[in-house]
Protein backbone atom coordinates (compact mmCIF):
# COMPACT_ATOMS: atom_id res chain seq x y z
CA UNK A 1 0.00 0.00 0.00
CA UNK A 2 0.95 3.26 -0.58
CA UNK A 3 0.27 4.96 3.00
CA UNK A 4 3.24 6.03 4.76
CA UNK A 5 4.06 5.07 8.40
CA UNK A 6 2.44 7.23 10.78
CA UNK A 7 -0.26 7.76 9.12
CA UNK A 8 -4.00 6.78 10.07
CA UNK A 9 -5.57 4.22 8.14
CA UNK A 10 -8.57 3.10 9.66
CA UNK A 11 -10.77 3.64 12.59
CA UNK A 12 -13.03 1.14 14.62
CA UNK A 13 -15.66 1.72 17.19
CA UNK A 14 -15.56 -1.11 19.44
CA UNK A 15 -19.56 -1.33 20.68
CA UNK A 16 -21.97 -3.25 23.48
CA UNK A 17 -24.56 -3.54 20.45
CA UNK A 18 -23.28 -3.50 16.75
CA UNK A 19 -26.77 -3.40 15.06
CA UNK A 20 -27.94 -0.07 17.47
CA UNK A 21 -24.92 1.69 16.27
CA UNK A 22 -25.35 1.01 12.78
CA UNK A 23 -28.50 2.12 13.39
CA UNK A 24 -27.35 5.63 14.39
CA UNK A 25 -24.19 6.36 12.74
CA UNK A 26 -25.95 4.74 9.54
CA UNK A 27 -28.44 8.09 8.91
CA UNK A 28 -26.38 10.10 10.83
CA UNK A 29 -22.72 10.28 9.06
CA UNK A 30 -24.47 8.19 5.51
CA UNK A 31 -22.22 4.97 6.65
CA UNK A 32 -22.75 1.31 4.84
CA UNK A 33 -21.85 -1.60 6.65
CA UNK A 34 -21.23 -5.26 5.48
CA UNK A 35 -20.18 -7.66 8.03
CA UNK A 36 -16.32 -9.43 7.30
CA UNK A 37 -14.42 -11.52 9.76
CA UNK A 38 -14.34 -14.83 11.44
CA UNK A 39 -17.84 -16.25 11.89
CA UNK A 40 -17.42 -16.41 15.86
CA UNK A 41 -16.12 -12.83 15.99
CA UNK A 42 -18.83 -10.09 14.97
CA UNK A 43 -16.75 -7.67 13.11
CA UNK A 44 -18.54 -5.27 10.10
CA UNK A 45 -16.85 -3.04 7.59
CA UNK A 46 -17.86 0.81 7.80
CA UNK A 47 -17.63 2.11 4.11
CA UNK A 48 -19.10 5.20 1.99
CA UNK A 49 -19.27 5.46 -1.62
CA UNK A 50 -17.47 2.41 -2.00
CA UNK A 51 -14.68 3.41 0.23
CA UNK A 52 -13.56 1.63 3.32
CA UNK A 53 -13.21 4.01 6.98
CA UNK A 54 -13.51 1.34 9.36
CA UNK A 55 -15.15 -0.92 11.46
CA UNK A 56 -17.29 -2.06 14.02
CA UNK A 57 -16.25 -4.64 17.02
CA UNK A 58 -18.77 -5.87 18.87
CA UNK A 59 -17.75 -6.03 22.44
CA UNK A 60 -18.07 -9.44 24.04
CA UNK A 61 -19.17 -10.50 27.51
CA UNK A 62 -15.86 -11.00 28.55
CA UNK A 63 -14.02 -8.02 27.08
CA UNK A 64 -16.64 -6.18 29.25
CA UNK A 65 -16.24 -8.46 32.11
CA UNK A 66 -12.41 -6.62 31.48
CA UNK A 67 -13.10 -3.54 31.71
CA UNK A 68 -13.62 -2.87 27.86
CA UNK A 69 -16.25 0.06 27.41
CA UNK A 70 -17.40 1.41 24.15
CA UNK A 71 -15.28 3.74 22.16
CA UNK A 72 -13.70 4.81 19.27
CA UNK A 73 -9.85 3.76 18.27
CA UNK A 74 -7.76 4.57 15.39
CA UNK A 75 -4.97 2.62 13.42
CA UNK A 76 -1.84 4.15 12.76
CA UNK A 77 0.34 2.59 9.48
CA UNK A 78 3.83 1.51 10.28
CA UNK A 79 6.62 -0.06 8.39
CA UNK A 80 7.14 -3.29 10.98
CA UNK A 81 4.95 -4.26 13.88
CA UNK A 82 6.77 -5.86 15.93
CA UNK A 83 9.72 -3.15 15.34
CA UNK A 84 7.36 -0.75 16.49
CA UNK A 85 5.66 -2.92 19.23
CA UNK A 86 9.17 -2.60 21.04
CA UNK A 87 9.82 1.06 20.48
CA UNK A 88 6.61 1.64 22.21
CA UNK A 89 7.53 -0.40 25.19
CA UNK A 90 10.47 0.75 25.50
CA UNK A 91 9.43 4.19 25.12
CA UNK A 92 6.92 4.07 27.91
CA UNK A 93 4.00 2.62 26.43
CA UNK A 94 2.11 -0.10 26.64
CA UNK A 95 1.05 -3.24 23.99
CA UNK A 96 -2.45 -4.61 25.35
CA UNK A 97 -2.87 -6.79 22.48
CA UNK A 98 0.76 -8.46 21.09
CA UNK A 99 1.43 -8.41 16.95
CA UNK A 100 -0.77 -10.95 15.52
CA UNK A 101 -1.72 -12.12 11.60
CA UNK A 102 -5.06 -11.15 10.20
CA UNK A 103 -5.22 -13.50 7.16
CA UNK A 104 -5.13 -10.93 3.99
CA UNK A 105 -5.72 -7.86 6.54
CA UNK A 106 -2.18 -7.57 8.10
CA UNK A 107 -0.21 -7.61 10.93
CA UNK A 108 -1.83 -5.86 14.14
CA UNK A 109 -0.85 -4.77 17.98
CA UNK A 110 -3.19 -3.01 20.51
CA UNK A 111 -0.96 -0.19 21.95
CA UNK A 112 -1.05 2.57 24.21
CA UNK A 113 0.74 5.48 24.28
CA UNK A 114 2.54 6.57 27.65
CA UNK A 115 -0.14 8.17 29.27
CA UNK A 116 -2.37 5.30 28.49
CA UNK A 117 -4.15 6.79 25.35
CA UNK A 118 -5.15 3.43 23.32
CA UNK A 119 -4.51 2.98 19.34
CA UNK A 120 -3.69 0.08 16.97
CA UNK A 121 -0.70 -0.22 15.04
CA UNK A 122 -0.73 -2.03 11.51
CA UNK A 123 0.66 -2.97 8.89
CA UNK A 124 -1.90 -3.64 5.92
CA UNK A 125 -1.60 -6.35 3.42
CA UNK A 126 -2.70 -4.89 0.28
CA UNK A 127 -5.28 -6.25 -1.92
CA UNK A 128 -3.84 -8.88 -4.79
CA UNK A 129 -5.28 -7.27 -7.60
CA UNK A 130 -4.28 -3.32 -5.95
CA UNK A 131 -1.10 -3.41 -4.68
CA UNK A 132 -0.97 -0.05 -4.97
CA UNK A 133 -3.86 0.56 -2.66
CA UNK A 134 -4.12 3.88 -0.59
CA UNK A 135 -6.58 3.96 2.68
CA UNK A 136 -8.55 7.38 2.57
CA UNK A 137 -9.97 6.45 5.70
CA UNK A 138 -8.26 9.77 7.29
CA UNK A 139 -9.41 12.67 4.58
CA UNK A 140 -5.73 14.43 4.53
CA UNK A 141 -6.08 16.63 2.01
CA UNK A 142 -9.66 16.85 0.44
CA UNK A 143 -13.16 17.55 2.19
CA UNK A 144 -14.80 13.66 1.90
CA UNK A 145 -18.23 13.42 3.76
CA UNK A 146 -18.21 10.28 5.99
CA UNK A 147 -14.16 10.22 6.17
CA UNK A 148 -12.19 10.97 9.17
CA UNK A 149 -10.87 14.77 9.22
CA UNK A 150 -9.26 15.31 12.22
CA UNK A 151 -7.38 13.40 14.89
CA UNK A 152 -7.43 14.79 18.00
CA UNK A 153 -5.46 14.01 21.13
CA UNK A 154 -5.96 15.64 24.92
CA UNK A 155 -3.67 14.25 27.24
CA UNK A 156 -2.69 15.22 31.14
CA UNK A 157 0.77 15.63 29.29
CA UNK A 158 1.47 17.39 26.17
CA UNK A 159 5.15 17.44 26.14
CA UNK A 160 5.30 14.08 26.81
CA UNK A 161 2.87 13.06 24.03
CA UNK A 162 4.75 15.37 21.38
CA UNK A 163 8.07 13.13 22.45
CA UNK A 164 6.44 9.95 22.16
CA UNK A 165 4.53 10.14 19.35
CA UNK A 166 7.09 11.95 16.92
CA UNK A 167 9.89 9.52 17.58
CA UNK A 168 7.34 6.71 17.06
CA UNK A 169 5.62 8.25 13.72
CA UNK A 170 7.85 10.98 12.81
CA UNK A 171 4.63 13.64 13.35
CA UNK A 172 6.11 17.36 13.97
CA UNK A 173 4.44 20.08 15.43
CA UNK A 174 3.34 22.63 13.10
CA UNK A 175 2.27 25.97 15.05
CA UNK A 176 -0.15 26.54 18.11
CA UNK A 177 -3.44 28.50 18.81
CA UNK A 178 -3.72 29.78 22.25
CA UNK A 179 -7.26 28.71 24.22
CA UNK A 180 -6.39 30.86 27.47
CA UNK A 181 -6.56 28.88 30.25
CA UNK A 182 -6.85 25.53 28.48
CA UNK A 183 -3.39 26.01 26.95
CA UNK A 184 -2.24 25.56 23.62
CA UNK A 185 -3.76 23.81 20.73
CA UNK A 186 -1.25 22.53 19.02
CA UNK A 187 -1.29 21.14 15.03
CA UNK A 188 0.56 17.99 14.06
CA UNK A 189 2.11 17.49 10.79
CA UNK A 190 3.07 14.37 9.43
CA UNK A 191 6.82 14.71 9.05
CA UNK A 192 7.92 14.21 5.85
CA UNK A 193 7.51 16.41 2.72
CA UNK A 194 4.07 15.53 2.41
CA UNK A 195 3.12 18.12 5.23
CA UNK A 196 -0.27 17.42 5.48
CA UNK A 197 -1.99 18.28 8.82
CA UNK A 198 -2.77 15.27 10.82
CA UNK A 199 -4.49 16.79 13.71
CA UNK A 200 -3.82 18.58 16.94
CA UNK A 201 -2.99 17.68 20.95
CA UNK A 202 -4.11 19.99 23.65
CA UNK A 203 -4.43 19.58 27.42
CA UNK A 204 -6.62 16.90 28.43
CA UNK A 205 -9.89 19.29 30.12
CA UNK A 206 -10.68 18.39 33.41
CA UNK A 207 -14.10 17.53 32.78
CA UNK A 208 -12.50 14.74 30.95
CA UNK A 209 -11.98 11.77 32.94
CA UNK A 210 -9.01 10.77 31.41
CA UNK A 211 -6.29 10.87 28.06
CA UNK A 212 -8.11 10.33 24.89
CA UNK A 213 -8.04 10.34 20.71
CA UNK A 214 -11.21 12.28 19.28
CA UNK A 215 -11.64 11.45 15.77
CA UNK A 216 -13.70 13.82 14.03
CA UNK A 217 -15.66 12.29 10.84
CA UNK A 218 -17.11 14.73 8.28
CA UNK A 219 -20.99 15.20 7.68
CA UNK A 220 -22.33 17.69 4.60
CA UNK A 221 -24.59 19.76 7.36
CA UNK A 222 -24.09 19.91 10.94
CA UNK A 223 -27.38 21.40 12.30
CA UNK A 224 -29.03 17.89 10.51
CA UNK A 225 -26.40 16.13 12.44
CA UNK A 226 -27.74 17.65 15.48
CA UNK A 227 -31.27 16.80 14.42
CA UNK A 228 -30.34 13.35 14.09
CA UNK A 229 -28.01 12.75 17.33
CA UNK A 230 -31.13 13.69 19.04
CA UNK A 231 -33.57 11.69 17.08
CA UNK A 232 -31.60 8.36 17.86
CA UNK A 233 -30.94 8.36 21.05
CA UNK A 234 -27.75 10.17 21.12
CA UNK A 235 -26.11 13.38 23.31
CA UNK A 236 -24.69 16.49 22.09
CA UNK A 237 -22.23 17.40 24.75
CA UNK A 238 -20.34 20.52 22.84
CA UNK A 239 -22.75 22.19 20.68
CA UNK A 240 -21.54 23.61 17.02
CA UNK A 241 -18.48 25.24 17.31
CA UNK A 242 -16.93 27.43 14.30
CA UNK A 243 -13.71 26.81 13.34
CA UNK A 244 -10.83 28.14 11.35
CA UNK A 245 -12.06 27.65 7.71
CA UNK A 246 -15.54 28.39 8.43
CA UNK A 247 -16.92 24.81 9.47
CA UNK A 248 -18.35 24.01 12.65
CA UNK A 249 -17.27 21.19 14.96
CA UNK A 250 -19.55 19.53 17.76
CA UNK A 251 -18.67 16.57 20.36
CA UNK A 252 -21.06 14.08 21.25
CA UNK A 253 -21.84 10.33 22.92
CA UNK A 254 -23.76 7.61 20.81
CA UNK A 255 -26.61 5.63 22.57
CA UNK A 256 -23.68 2.99 23.56
CA UNK A 257 -21.46 5.64 25.59
CA UNK A 258 -18.90 5.99 22.97
CA UNK A 259 -17.50 9.43 22.23
CA UNK A 260 -17.21 10.62 19.01
CA UNK A 261 -16.95 13.88 17.31
CA UNK A 262 -18.54 15.45 14.06
CA UNK A 263 -17.27 18.12 11.48
CA UNK A 264 -19.16 20.04 8.46
CA UNK A 265 -20.33 23.10 7.06
CA UNK A 266 -23.59 25.17 8.13
CA UNK A 267 -26.05 25.37 5.46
Amino acid sequence: MTNKHGDFIWYELMTSDADAAQNFYGPLIGWNFSKIGQADMDYREISINGNGVGGILTLTPEMLAGGAVPCWTGYINVDDVDASAKSIKDAGGTIHMEPWDIPDVGRVAFAADDQGVPFYIMSPTPPADNPDATSNAFAATESMVGHCAWNELATTDPKAAKDFYSQQFGWKENGDMDMGPMGKYEFLKVGDDRGFMLGALMPKPDEMPMSAWTYYFRVPDIDKAVVAINANGGTVTWEPTEIPGGDFSLSGIDPQGANFALVGPRK
